[in-house]
């Protein structure tokens, strides 16, 4: 049986007519999203909703393409029967992935240069993840400024402000640490490279490597026993 966050639900709520999705983990909301649903996070539980004064029949379609990306991915979908689809899309990387492989190459990182390196893609001043986040939130401030409606003034300079205030910030200071990574080669004491060899002096011929063991992760203490309180009379 599958684990209970890879079930996701999509059909029209009977009582309000409303398109709504429900289940799933982070990735199952990523892929609602990317399909136009609109996030509604409560206190205990969060779902989509197809966006507000979208026809009947665009809703059918965005279902539509839910339910088969879905799939794609593994997911187990319940759907109203309009919704059903065999197709399978092609899954592509997102963006937002290749930046989360950083986090793997820092976990793999064996001394100071490879974490320096890393750390370069963040906050390399011409084509840097932060720099191109600091571009895009100046290039949404600009799309909100020609929006119209009375509110978007203050989001585009809201926009502006988090580019100026923490983007800027958490570039300066990440870029302060990779400086001082690349100063200095130092080799990580906690980690090495895996050599997938066997020194001669090994008794256990089986071994595939001379890497130690990973450490046990020593069992939870049971908590201390609960006295009985005593009566007053």
């Amino acid at each position: 049986m599958p684990p209970t966050d890879r079930f996701v639900d999509i059909r029209r709520d009977p009582h309000s007519d409303e398109l709504l999705a429900r289940g799933g983990g982070p990735e199952a909301h990523s892929i609602l999203q990317r399909a136009g649903f609109i996030a509604v996070v409560r206190i205990h539980e969060t779902y989509h909703r197809a966006p507000a004064a979208l026809a009947k029949n665009d809703e059918a379609r965005l279902a539509t393409k839910a339910v088969a990306r879905l799939r794609a991915a593994g997911y187990h979908v319940d759907c109203d029967p309009l919704f059903d689809s065999d197709a399978r899309p092609v899954r592509y990387p997102t963006l937002g992935a290749s930046v989360s492989h950083l986090a793997e190459r820092l976990r793999e990182a064996t001394d100071t240069d490879d974490a320096a390196a890393v750390l370069t893609e963040l906050t390399a001043p011409h084509d840097g993840v932060l720099a191109g986040l600091e571009d895009t939130l100046g290039a949404l401030a600009e799309f909100f400024d020609g929006l119209g409606n009375p509110s978007a003034p203050y989001t585009a300079r809201r926009l502006r402000y988090l580019a100026d205030e923490y983007v800027r910030d958490i570039h300066s200071d990440l870029t302060h640490t990779r400086e001082r990574l690349a100063d200095r080669y130092t080799p990580h004491p906690g980690r090495r490279a895996c050599t997938q060899q066997v020194p001669d002096h090994e008794t256990e011929r089986s071994a595939v490597c001379a890497c130690p063991p990973p450490p046990r992760a020593l069992p939870a203490p049971s908590p201390p026993p609960v006295s009985a309180a005593r009566l007053r009379r």
